[in-house]
């Protein structure tokens, strides 16, 4: 009974079971898990539903698609980002709710089917562009210093492994086909990454207005990010 209280006071996001829409065996996430450099992805992303993720736990935070937020969170954490567009705003929301102390656990019977990459479509590069862009900003934003510092280092493993994948036509780079498709692909990412710069001022100031009210310490905060991180090959081999 104390863990079940625990859970309803402290609670400020709720995730569904998201399964795919063309396909609802498989599932889309339930929750989402984070590499260290701030790309994120669904937990259980391309997964046979066989009842593994039946059980209620913690999660990082849920995907925007299907979520549940406490309102007393929202008043305290504010409501959505507008400069994270389309894509990262509910890994931000949600990121900033586990930093002011609020927890987020799976409700596996809320089920939901999710048309995949409605907005610009799965392969636009458009969307490749705005992901690595909004990825930036949220470490800008929210990443404790003693894991920003190695960002970088993090950002070029990932996209080596990235690479890896796609000569071996797996992962998010096997929807652009051909070498012109690759090209393209790489060329979005790199304008990702430095159209995030001229932002990073915007950042740095949320970042120090949203600081009064952190509930969890800088080192809290790296191993809530390191306890649900995604391996580095289940994240360049699978595609959302």
């Amino acid at each position: 009974m104390e863990e079940v209280s625990r859970k309803t006071e402290d609670t400020g996001m709720v995730a569904s079971k998201v399964l795919v829409w063309e396909d609802p065996a498989r599932i889309d996430k339930i929750g989402h898990l984070i590499y260290p450099d701030g790309q994120n992805r669904g937990r259980g992303t391309g997964q046979i539903d066989q009842g593994q993720f039946d059980r209620v736990q913690e999660t990082l935070w849920p995907d925007g698609c299907a979520a549940l937020y406490r309102r007393a969170m929202l008043d305290e954490v504010g409501g959505f980002d507008e400069e994270f567009f389309a894509y990262a705003d509910d890994a931000e929301l949600g990121l900033r709710g586990r930093i002011a102390g609020w927890m987020c656990w799976t409700a596996p019977k809320a089920v939901v089917r999710h048309h995949r990459g409605a907005t610009l479509g799965l392969d636009s590069a458009r969307r490749l562009t705005l992901i690595e862009r909004n990825r930036v900003l949220l470490a800008v934003k929210l990443f404790p210093w003693n894991l920003l510092w190695a960002n970088g280092a993090y950002y070029l493993i990932r996209v080596g492994a990235g690479l890896w994948s796609a000569l071996r036509n797996r992962g998010e780079l096997r929807r652009y086909t051909g070498t012109k498709g690759k090209l393209n692909a790489a060329t979005a990412l790199l304008r990702g990454t430095v159209s995030a710069i001229p932002m990073i001022p915007s950042m740095l100031r949320k970042r120090r207005a949203f600081q009064p009210k952190h509930r969890l310490s800088p080192e809290q905060i790296r191993k809530l990010l390191l306890r649900h991180r995604i391996p580095l090959r289940e994240l360049t081999d699978q595609s959302t």
